[in-house]
């Protein structure tokens, strides 16, 4: 396993801090990119939960700012990432939508998010690094 999906999997589990979907995915580059936790949790605040309103997921959204904070930020980078995502998850990249699939189909919201955290970060690990670290 990665040190990143490892971290990302950490912050998920705190229950003292939330930790939103964004700042789950962009915390653990933190220090790669060249800067503190705090304040990439800062920075990924508004955008867990689609934005606060349902919006891009914020899994997504904290892909696209690691990926820019790790000098990923060609928008051949940005559309590679939301293509991939979106060749999982039916197309969708809203957060109100890919929650009504998962719904439908029977699953909670926390192991759905997770997921979605777990994977933007391993793709976000993929395109910066190659492949995932073990």
């Amino acid at each position: 396993m990665s040190k990143y999906l490892d971290k990302a999997k950490e912050l998920r589990a705190i229950t003292e801090r939330h930790y939103n979907c964004a700042q789950s995915v962009v915390v653990p580059f933190a220090k790669d990119a060249g800067i503190d936790e705090e304040t990439a949790y800062r920075v990924a605040s508004n955008f867990g939960g689609g934005m606060k309103m349902g919006s891009v997921c914020g899994a997504v959204t904290g892909g696209l700012m690691a990926l820019g904070l790790l000098g990923k930020d060609d928008p051949s980078d940005a559309n590679a990432f939301c293509r991939r995502i979106r060749e999982n998850h039916a197309g969708c990249l809203m957060c109100r939508d890919l929650l009504r699939i998962n719904a439908e189909h029977g699953g909670l919201k926390k192991p759905h998010c997770d997921a979605m955290v777990y994977e933007a970060v391993q793709l976000v690990e993929e395109m910066v690094f190659g492949q995932a670290e073990t």
